[in-house]
């Protein structure tokens, strides 16, 4: 039997985290847990299960903190979040994530290893790359989508201050972003148009990424 069509976010899902950033607690996860099962994650798997074919297999994330070496002791997370990966490009993936908040769609990376930021710096400070994904960035920017992702306070060893990709080169990770506050469109299919829509304007990005960085070739052990 073929898996469900995605056919929108039910404002139940909405109700529901709104509900767990009020009360987030193993009582209220309980008592409420079918209907995240079926008004939030059941539609985000419908979701990303339709957009497969173009974008590759996805991976839901666990409702669960890990609260180990947080402060932030609450045990759930107040959004569901699912990525898409490509086998074989090491580096650039796709994001989508559903909450009270509404919906948020991101491309490129959101962490990089050691041996893979050295890359993503090596290209960013060639003229040739450097420029092309300047150039990518500018883009997004023009088209709406914010740029985020961890960076160095100052300019990296090796790199002038005054160099004129200085702010790319800050990065440690990199990525696009958008997102719509809840409206009745997520409750539509119209919401999978804007997801796909949205995940087709990060392709160059994450080619970029997939041709210059790659995957880490750190050992397990050495990962954070």
């Amino acid at each position: 039997m073929s898996s469900p069509r995605f056919t929108g976010f039910p404002d139940e899902g909405l109700v529901f985290y709104e509900g767990l950033e009020a009360d987030n607690s193993k009582t209220f996860w309980t008592e409420h847990r079918s209907d995240y099962e079926t008004y939030v994650r059941a539609p985000v798997q419908a979701l990303t299960e339709d957009l497969t074919a173009e974008f590759g297999t996805p991976k839901l994330f666990r409702p669960y903190r890990d609260v180990r070496f947080s402060h932030d002791k609450t045990p759930y997370k107040t959004h569901q979040g699912a990525v898409l990966h490509r086998d074989g490009v090491g580096a650039g993936s796709l994001y989508v994530q559903v909450s009270a908040d509404g919906l948020l769609v991101s491309g490129g990376c959101w962490r990089l290893q050691p041996d893979q930021v050295e890359r993503y710096r090596r290209a960013v400070a060639d003229d040739v790359q450097g420029a092309r994904l300047e150039q990518e960035v500018q883009r997004l920017r023009a088209a709406g989508f914010s740029i985020d992702g961890e960076q160095l306070v100052r300019a990296p060893r090796g790199h002038a201050v005054d160099h004129p990709r200085i702010g790319l080169l800050r990065h440690k990770s990199l990525h696009a972003s958008q997102s719509w506050t809840p409206a009745d469109w997520m409750q539509d299919r119209v919401a999978l148009d804007r997801v796909r829509d949205a995940w087709r304007q990060f392709t160059d990005l994450n080619r970029w990424l997939a041709d210059n960085v790659g995957a880490t070739t750190a050992p397990p052990d050495r990962r954070r």
